[in-house]
């Protein structure tokens, strides 16, 4: 699992966007599903739902292109960690899977900071 460093603008990118718009890979649009069960409708649902919350940019591993992520609740209950790229505008997903209780713990002190703004 990679290390992520908390960068403001992610949080505005997220909370200020009305709508987003995927990119999806032809092999990750079934990884995900297959290897942990988060299929594509949920993956775009943690960016609609609006209740997510930006954990950071990748530091670790370092990547070539820049990774971000998000975990939040989604459409059908579940709690997810997503990670993705920005191209074009456009959200493109690498991986995403069912977060950890160190993720879910992350998200509620994320949250009680953020309503504090």
């Amino acid at each position: 699992m990679g290390q992520f460093k908390f960068v403001v603008w992610l949080a505005y990118w997220y909370l200020q966007n009305e709508s987003f718009e995927f990119e999806w890979d032809s092999a990750n649009m079934n990884k995900s599903s297959t290897k942990h069960g988060v299929s594509c409708d949920e993956v775009e649902s943690i960016f609609s739902l609006k209740m997510a919350v930006p954990i950071g940019r990748q530091i670790s591993p370092e990547v070539d292109e820049e990774r971000l992520c998000v975990v939040g609740p989604v459409i059908t209950g579940k709690f997810i960690s997503v990670v993705f790229t920005l191209r074009d505008g456009r959200v493109r997903p690498i991986s995403s899977r069912i977060a950890s209780k160190k993720e879910r713990r992350l998200y509620e002190e994320v949250r009680k900071a953020l309503e504090s703004l």
